[in-house]
């Protein structure tokens, strides 16, 4: 197709930022073209064995970041993407950005990260804590416990516990670890909203992240007796949290002086308020009606549907209102580890002459259901919906000498569709419906995978009609945040894509799987549900042998930290 670029054509950039890099795309705002794109991967990438500024090691379950690599981001992807889409700088109206989330940062007032003072450069927890950063679920486990017997009334609507994940349990280890950086920071603020604060000069919090990650339920956060309890110097942690709060696909502010030299962009365009990765995509995927629940497929999955009611959801990440698109309360689950389990056993456990993804997919799909005699639990990197903990570990059962490498990559794909059933069934027993499965994401390109999906969940799935379903989903609300359309839902219906009923469930395979499924359950509930503790024990004992002795940065004696997830 060819890209009409003349001067009253109106063009959005939105800009993903992922795990690994970031990615910057050029959409026409009338139909959603995507006219040019480009990536630039994080210079630092995790940090998740040393750290980059010394080389010290890390404890195991951390995952850091450094914040200019986001920086380099608008500093390479968004002109690349610009000269890639052969759009003239002046036709741009707006820039819209997503986030992986949690990921959060302690910074100044004036939004310089901590991890940039020179002083604190070599100190672990100055930096991003990336969303994968899992050393914080004894935090989590504190958080949790102590919510229920206050009876805090905004612990159910995080299906009964907070993640490791979320800004409170890594801020609580920050306080707990290193007291010092934890009093510096002015303020806790997702990535999302500082990059955007980096963009146009304000600081702006987003319903999404202050709802999902940030606890803030009917205009509240949890109360100052409450972090009181869980630690003294914890009582004033709203004061580091609480801002400016913005609904998703407002106008932040205008590019400033300094971000458009680093964007080549013009100064003054519209910036939208920042957003999270999957929740930006249900617009992307035309999903923002009720049912239609997007599944966002890649490292790990998110769930996110819109509901018409609140209900409280077993196990779920949240519901919160006007937390995907105004009018509905958005719903939010999610798998810790998906495309991530794919690639460690091709890129650690498969032999030679099976480490491929093509090869392993052809040979797993030629198997009927339940041929291989396998069955996986798919919590390589721990579980986040529905039991929330990220101690748990990944089960293979079933293995024996006739075992093969298509049999247990099969298995694993086979366990993050069951996984998903679990997380759809646990939102219609609440009574949020779920009749339609979207998928979007870099794994929509498996055609096994998708009708395994497809038949596990025994739903009709579509795809996404854009690779690039986040970078689209913020160029979407960068165009409403510039006033080319009046609100999400239409500029959704407009520039937004979808392939509905791309797979269908077959009759013959949905029965197999059912009967599948229910192992699937029984094995999840011993292992992940008090039946056998050995997962958590075995854990434990990984972690006394793999203690690590930090050091201090004030010369007093070295601060041990014995590695914990």
């Amino acid at each position: 197709m060819s890209v009409s670029t003349e001067p009253h054509d109106r063009f959005v950039i939105g800009v993903d930022f992922g795990t690994l890099s970031g990615r910057a795309l050029v959409v026409r705002v009338g139909d959603g073209a995507e006219v040019g794109t480009a990536v630039h991967a994080y210079r630092s990438g995790v940090m998740d064995s040393v750290l980059a500024a010394d080389g010290r090691a890390l404890p195991a379950d951390w995952a850091l970041q450094d914040p200019d690599d986001y920086r380099d981001v608008l500093r390479h992807a968004v002109p690349g993407a610009l000269a890639a889409s052969g759009v003239a700088a002046d036709q741009v109206i707006g820039i819209g950005i997503d986030f992986t989330a949690c990921t959060v940062l302690p910074t100044l007032a004036d939004g310089t990260p901590l991890c940039e003072l020179p002083e604190l450069r070599t100190r672990p927890h100055a930096y991003v804590k990336l969303w994968k950063h899992h050393a914080a679920q004894p935090q989590a486990d504190r958080i949790n416990a102590l919510a229920h017997q206050r009876g805090e009334p905004w612990i159910g609507r995080y299906g009964g516990k907070v993640s490791a994940e979320w800004q409170y349990a890594k801020a609580l280890q920050l306080l707990e670890e290193d007291p010092e950086v934890y009093t510096r920071a002015e303020r806790w603020i997702e990535a999302a909203d500082w990059i955007v604060w980096q963009l146009c000069g304000a600081e702006t919090r987003n319903v999404c992240t202050a709802g999902y990650k940030g606890l803030r339920q009917d205009g509240r956060y949890p109360s100052r007796d409450y972090l009181a309890a869980l630690h003294p110097g914890f009582a004033d942690f709203v004061q580091k949290i609480d801002g400016p709060l913005a609904a998703l696909g407002a106008r932040a502010g205008g590019l400033t002086a300094q971000a458009a030299a680093w964007t080549g962009l013009p100064e003054g365009i519209a910036v939208a308020v920042g957003n999270v990765d999957a929740h930006v995509t249900a617009a992307a995927a035309q999903a923002l009606e009720p049912g239609r629940l997007v599944a966002i497929m890649g490292t790990s999955t998110c769930h996110v549907v819109n509901g018409t009611e609140v209900a409280e959801v077993a196990g779920m990440c949240g519901v919160v209102d006007g937390g995907i698109s105004a009018g509905f309360w958005g719903y939010e689950a999610g798998q810790s580890g998906v495309g991530d389990i794919f690639g460690w056993y091709v890129e650690h456990s498969a032999p030679d002459g099976y480490a491929s993804h093509e090869l392993l997919t052809e040979q797993a799909a030629a198997q009927p259901v339940g041929a291989h005699g396998l069955m996986a639990l798919d919590w390589w990197n721990g579980n986040r919906s529905l039991l929330v903990n990220h101690d748990l570990s990944g089960v293979i059962v079933g293995l024996t000498l006739a075992t093969r490498p298509p049999d247990v990559y099969r298995a694993l794909l086979e366990s993050t569709a069951y996984g998903t059933r679990m997380i759809i069934e646990a939102f219609a027993a609440a009574g949020v419906p779920v009749d339609e499965l979207i998928v979007a994401g870099g794994l929509t390109g498996n055609p096994l995978l998708m009708q395994i999906y497809a038949d596990v969940t025994n739903r009709p799935l579509g795809i996404i009609g854009s690779a690039q379903g986040p970078a689209l989903g913020s160029a979407i609300h960068a165009a409403v945040a510039a006033g080319a359309h009046p609100d999400v839902a239409a500029a959704s219906a407009v520039m937004g894509r979808v392939d509905r009923d791309a797979y269908l469930p077959d009759p013959g395979r949905v029965r197999a799987y059912d009967a599948l499924y229910a192992e699937y359950r029984r094995l999840h509930d011993h292992f992940g549900r008090g039946g056998d503790d050995v997962l958590l024990r075995l854990r434990d004992i990984r972690n006394a042998a793999r203690s690590v002795a930090l050091p201090t940065q004030s010369g007093e004696a070295a601060l041990r930290l014995e590695v914990m997830a």
